[in-house]
This record gives C-alpha cells, structure tokens and sequence, in this order.
C-alpha cells in the first residue's frame, strides 16, 4: 500500500502539472538564454519562458502608469536575486506567472547585491531573456548598509547580507510603492497570487504572514535572553507566534511611517553587544512583529521542504489545502535533483525550473528545428 502522504503528494503532482497543459502553450524555437556567448558565464543556462498573457476577464488599464514600477492596479511582489540562489528564483517567478489570473498585472522588484559574482546588469539581461514581456525592476543593495549589524549565526548562510534586504524594502523600493508581497527565492506559487495580494491588513498592523502559534516560541532566543528582566518584557503585553518571514504581505507606507527598519535594526545592534539570539535575521522580526501580524492561512507557506542535503533528511507536505510551497531549510530542490537524489516533493518544483543544462547541444544538433513548449515538456516539430 502506498502510504498517505506520498499519494498525497502524487496527486498534488497530477493537480498541479495537469492544469498547465492548457496554459502558457506557446510555439517557439529552441532559444538558450546564457551561457558563454551571451553572458561570459558558462553555467547561465535558462530556457525562455513561455509567454503568459492576461486573459479576457482581466481589467484593461488606462493610467499611464500601467507596468510601472507606481501602478496601483498591479500585485507587486518583492524577491532577492542573487547567483548562489538565481535557478530557485526563475523557477518562483514562473510558477507565480503560470497560476495568476492575470499575469501581465504582476510586477516584480528585485533586490540584487552590489557585490555578487555575477553583476546585476547581467542579472538583469538574463531575466529581460528568460521572461520578455515580465514587468520588473532591479534595484542594487548596497551590503556596507548592514554588514556592521550582522552577527554569527548558527549558519553561515544565514548571515549573507542579501538575507537582511527585506528589513530595507521601504528605503530601497520606489517611494511610490505602497504594498508589497515578499518572497524567498525558494518558493513554488500553486494558487492565483491575486489572492494573497487581497488579504487585507487589519487596524494598524504593518505585516501579514502565516503564524504557528504551536511552535515553541522561547526557542528562537537565547537563555539570556529570557534572563533578563527588562529584554523579554518586550512580549509581556503580546501573543507572539513563531511566523517564516520567507512569505509576507506588507504595508510600506506603515512600513516608512513608523520606521520598522531602525526598529530591527536597534535589536541587531543590541545583538552584537549581548547575544540574544542566534538565527540570522529572523529573531528581529519576531521582536517586532511578533504577536502583532495579521494571520494569514497556512496553505500560503508550506514550510520546511528543504529539509536537510547533508543528512539526506526529507520533510513531509503538512496537512491541508496547498498555495505556495517554501523549501526552506538547508536542502534545496535543485541541489538534490542535480545530483539524483531528490526527496518526493522535490518533483513538485520540478516542473517550473528553466534551466537548461543541455538544450545548447539539443539545439545546435537541430538549429533550424521549431518546437512547442507545453507545460514543462518541450516537443520537437
């Protein structure tokens, strides 16, 4: 007998590869974006992305700022872009632009760091190549903003100054930018993200997230933490629940009006002088926000896929409709596919992921050959 949670999986699978084979179905020649000839940087490799255009129930826009980084009319979402973790990036963009509704009303603000191996104008091109009609802008994030304030972590991934990007949203995105989806870069979207976009931030609160109220919340800061009188009064007139800050809605303007950045930031500061926490930069959040976020359902961030790569460990989907799908953790989809040996739910994410080691040697032993791109399945005419 199979057991319940890999059929579970499986239908998950057949539900959300099955769909898509009435959508996005675009003809098109066999077209490598990257690589030695078009970037300097051989393993760039990424398939163009079918073009998903909006359908006819969407709304036409008349303001003339429609595709701009200020039209209120679209879903602004908000992503780091970076190339340690840029195949899990194309991959979250896509699967956001195969489910929406309307995906020409979706726009995309990338955070890229000013330092990264591969520049952020190349960083740019590539996503100009991968997805040709996508609305988006790129910002550069400059790491002397924070570099000062980051402490040890238990992780040394955790303490990439690209982590920290999401604290500076509101000084880095236009002034013009009001709200703002954030998400990880190793995410797969399942659901029309409109629907996340909609939720609605209730009274005063700035942020909007799932909560796990059954975490143990003591957890994530240290003994001296909790020792301490006046540090851990900060949650005496507070609920606080653990949230993921991997998946958030947030009201910039809130944001700016009430400087959360320098909020965080004070906690970060206190950090370097008296180790409060030890897990990157999620702690600061759960001091600021922690308690007073509006909750969000938890279909949209299905945590904790990525497990483990170095002890081979694999988590289970939680029970529950699915949205959004978050491999958070140390191991990653792509990661374990490339070297054969993937966990289950890592098929899910396989489906959205453009690149493309291989299809140069496919298409120059055909260069004149057309094909029809299908879902994720590439058919040769």
């Amino acid at each position: 007998m199979i057991p319940t949670r890999f059929s579970a999986a499986v239908l998950l699978f057949l539900s959300l590869l099955l769909p898509s084979l009435c959508l996005g179905i675009r003809s098109f020649r066999i077209r490598v974006v990257g690589g030695d000839d078009e970037f300097g940087v051989p393993w760039l490799r990424f398939a163009e992305a079918p073009d998903y255009r909006n359908g006819a129930d969407c709304p036409v826009s008349t303001d003339g700022e429609f595709g701009s980084s200020c039209d209120t009319s679209l879903v602004h979402i908000a992503m780091t872009l970076d190339s340690e973790y840029l195949r899990g990036s194309m991959a979250a963009v896509h699967s956001v632009l195969r489910h929406a509704s309307c995906p020409e009303h979706v726009f995309f603000h990338f955070i890229s760091a000013e330092f990264d191996p591969v520049s952020p104008r190349v960083l740019t091109q590539l996503v100009r190549s991968t997805f040709p009609s996508l609305n988006f802008k790129v910002y550069i994030f400059r790491e002397d903003a924070v570099i000062n304030l980051i402490s040890s972590s238990i992780r040394q991934a955790l303490e990439n100054p690209l982590n920290y990007a999401r604290n500076y949203l509101g000084d880095i995105l236009d002034r013009c930018v009001e709200r703002v989806i954030y998400l990880d870069s190793d995410v797969i979207v399942v659901d029309d993200i409109r629907k996340l976009w909609d939720i609605p931030l209730s009274g005063h609160r700035v942020i909007g997230a799932p909560e796990y109220c059954h975490a143990n919340f003591t957890k994530y800061f240290t003994d001296s933490f909790w020792s301490d009188p006046v540090l851990s009064r900060v949650f005496a007139s507070r609920k606080p629940c653990y949230f993921n800050t991997g998946v958030m809605v947030m009201d910039l303007e809130r944001w700016r009006e009430g400087n959360y950045r320098k909020r965080i930031e004070n906690w970060m500061e206190l950090q370097r002088k008296k180790r409060i926490y030890d897990l990157g930069s999620l702690p600061p959040f759960l001091l600021v926000f922690g308690g007073n976020v509006e909750p969000v359902h938890h279909r949209w961030n299905q945590h904790g896929l990525g497990g483990d790569n170095v002890r081979g460990s694999c988590r289970p989907l939680h029970p529950g409709p699915v949205s959004l799908l978050h491999w958070s953790g140390k191991g990653k989809p792509w990661v374990r596919l490339d070297a054969k040996k993937p966990c289950t739910l890592d098929s899910l994410w396989e489906p959205y992921d453009l690149y493309r080691a291989n299809v140069q040697t496919l298409g120059s032993s055909s260069p004149t050959s057309s094909s029809t791109l299908v879902g994720n399945s590439v058919y040769f005419l």
